[in-house]
């Protein structure tokens, strides 16, 4: 694999393209005072919406701004991932999140003004103005909450408290990336190093179990020693979850959280309900794990060691790109021309170099494209990296040119989908044509590993959620001992009697920032069950679910997600893609222990 030292070693054809954002930085800056300008426009309409068609004017112009700072934006942002050490990029994404607040200042009434109408007014400016209909569904879906919102002046209370409520989620954030340290560990040579979150990634993995224990033990030890102080936390963010749902008149927490994506509670607790009616699977790749590591006992360190050493490949980013267009061919002629686009067209920034951002990610620019950030390895998980981000790549660039930019964007909740399509395909991909007993091993522990951790666990966390939430409902005490014995009870229930229980087990709540956003990571779970019933389908040629897949692809959020996902043939509302998705598991679980 080629190691840089700067980006200017790089060769250009795998680096993306800024300027199809803007030529230059004189264009940027003229889009950021042509901003400040709009900013202005807008604010005077404070007061002065009276009709339809002043209604019509202001969300015409609100759009045309938004426009104009998402490419602002957008350009600093990716500049500044280039190379995080650069300061001049920084002070470009400073710039950029000043013009933020200064659209949420002159845009900032509009909100109580429209859930301050009544409904008869607001349909009487749809009929007198029929340009307002492009605005529609936007505007209706945010009527939505009117029966939540408060009295002016109650709003504007809660408006100053904000930064108050939002403390818990901001205090654990100072606690677990700046404050916590891990201590040392031994390194290759006997010295004692630094233990930091991507050397306990790489630890965890060991093949050395004296290893994997030390960091284990490492990595917990700071959140035991504050264990106190991040149960307080924690528990002052869900009652202030609980107490938020109350003022609005919400009947849980659990619902306002999912009023949003307009999903019922059902699908939330459905989920729960047939994953544990199924989950003896799990239970099942424990033992196996306990066996195949040859273990007397088996514990939580010894949960994410790959259970096949020596089949480690190198893929060059060439052959990746290759072999990902054959995996995806079932998608059709369409989807992989436009995957061919992004490499010959510069959207992807492939290498890791020093300074630029970690990890990958796709941004959909409306307007332009897609940008995708990698930091390729020329290995296994780099593949699947490569085909998940391009998953949600292809998605915005569908979006975006099938839907106005008012629908273009997906949900959250159906996010992950397309990237986990993508994967499933990749991995028959790859056991089809892998005969080697051992490279198939291989491959299907990392799919059913990666299955156990993007659906399993994430079934699991959102019923710790649930089951906290409910406690602070029913004015229960939320503590150290509670969050153990809840989160204790539900590890055990989901991975089995086999697992041997250290201390650190149950404090597996501590260490989680998902729960400071909460009733988020069910989101995971759907998406991921969603994704293998689409791709079950698709790899038998099931020409309908590959066609209503495709036009999802293109529908951004033309929709709620649920209907959305309901033309494609998966029905959250029913247990049946948890039931089938939960089949597939025990399919692999199966292979993976007669080879």
């Amino acid at each position: 694999m080629p190691t840089y030292g700067n980006r200017n070693e790089i060769p250009l054809h795998e680096k993306w393209d800024l300027s199809d954002i803007y030529a230059d930085l004189s264009d940027w800056e003229k889009d950021c005072q042509s901003i400040e300008q709009m900013s202005a426009k807008l604010n005077e309409f404070d007061g002065e919406i009276i009709d339809g068609q002043s209604l019509y004017q202001y969300l015409t112009q609100r759009e045309k701004l938004s426009f104009h700072f998402n490419k602002v934006y957008a350009y600093a942002m990716l500049m500044v991932d280039e190379n995080t050490r650069e300061a001049m990029s920084q002070s470009y994404l400073d710039r950029a999140k000043q013009l933020s607040v200064k659209i949420s200042s002159a845009t900032s009434f509009f909100m109580p003004f429209l859930l301050g109408l009544d409904k008869e007014t607001l349909e009487g400016y749809f009929t007198a103005e029929e340009k307002l209909e492009y605005f529609a569904e936007d505007i209706w879906d945010s009527f939505r909450y009117k029966k939540h919102v408060l009295s002016k002046e109650k709003e504007e209370l809660l408006s100053q408290l904000g930064e108050a409520l939002s403390a818990p989620g901001h205090t654990f954030g100072m606690i677990n990336n700046a404050d916590i340290k891990f201590g040392e560990v031994t390194g290759e040579n006997g010295e004692r190093i630094e233990l930091t979150r991507g050397l306990y990634a790489k630890l965890i993995e060991d093949e050395d179990r004296d290893k994997r224990r030390e960091a284990y033990k490492a990595y917990y030890q700071p959140y035991l020693q504050l264990k106190n102080s991040i149960a307080s936390t924690l528990a002052a963010a869900i009652k202030n979850n609980v107490t938020l749902a109350k003022i609005r008149q919400y009947p849980s927490a659990l619902e306002k959280a999912l009023f949003g994506d307009n999903v019922p509670r059902e699908v939330y607790e459905n989920l729960i309900k047939t994953t544990k009616k199924h989950i003896s699977t799990l239970h099942q790749y424990t033992i196996i794990r306990k066996e195949k590591l040859d273990l007397k006992e088996i514990r939580q360190y010894d949960m994410s060691v790959p259970l096949v050493s020596g089949v480690k490949q190198v893929i060059p980013y060439e052959e990746a790109y290759d072999i990902m267009l054959k995996a995806l061919a079932p998608l059709g002629v369409e989807y992989c021309s436009i995957l061919k686009e992004f490499k010959d067209a510069r959207y992807i920034d492939v290498r890791e170099t020093p300074g630029k951002r970690s990890g990958a990610y796709n941004l959909g620019v409306y307007g332009v494209h897609p940008y995708i950030l990698l930091n390729h390895q020329d290995d296994l998980d780099s593949l699947f990296t490569l085909v998940h981000e391009c998953g949600h790549g292809v998605h915005s660039r569908l979006s975006s040119e099938h839907q106005p930019q008012i629908t273009a964007r997906y949900s959250i909740f159906v996010a992950e989908v397309a990237s986990t399509v993508n994967e499933v395909l990749l991995i028959n991909y790859l056991l089809h044509n892998e005969k080697d007993p051992d490279h198939r091993k291989h491959l299907l522990n990392h799919f059913i590993d990666q299955f156990k951790g993007t659906y399993f666990t994430q079934v699991m966390f959102a019923e710790f959620e649930m089951k906290t939430h409910e406690m602070a409902e029913q004015g229960l005490p939320l503590n150290v001992e509670v969050f153990n014995q809840t989160y204790g009870a539900l590890f055990r229930e989901y991975n089995g009697d086999e697992i041997i229980f250290d201390d650190e087990v149950k404090y597996g709540w501590s260490r989680i920032p998902h729960f400071y956003r909460p009733f988020y990571v069910y989101k995971y779970a759907t998406g991921f069950a969603s994704a293998i019933h689409l791709a079950t389908k698709i790899l038998e040629d099931d020409q309908t679910t590959i066609q209503t897949y495709l036009a999802f692809l293109k529908s951004g959020s033309s929709e709620d997600p649920l209907e959305l996902l309901k033309k494609t043939g998966v029905d959250l509302t029913t247990p049946y893609p948890i039931e089938n998705a939960l089949k597939r598991f025990g399919d692999l679980i199966e292979e993976f222990s007669s080879i």
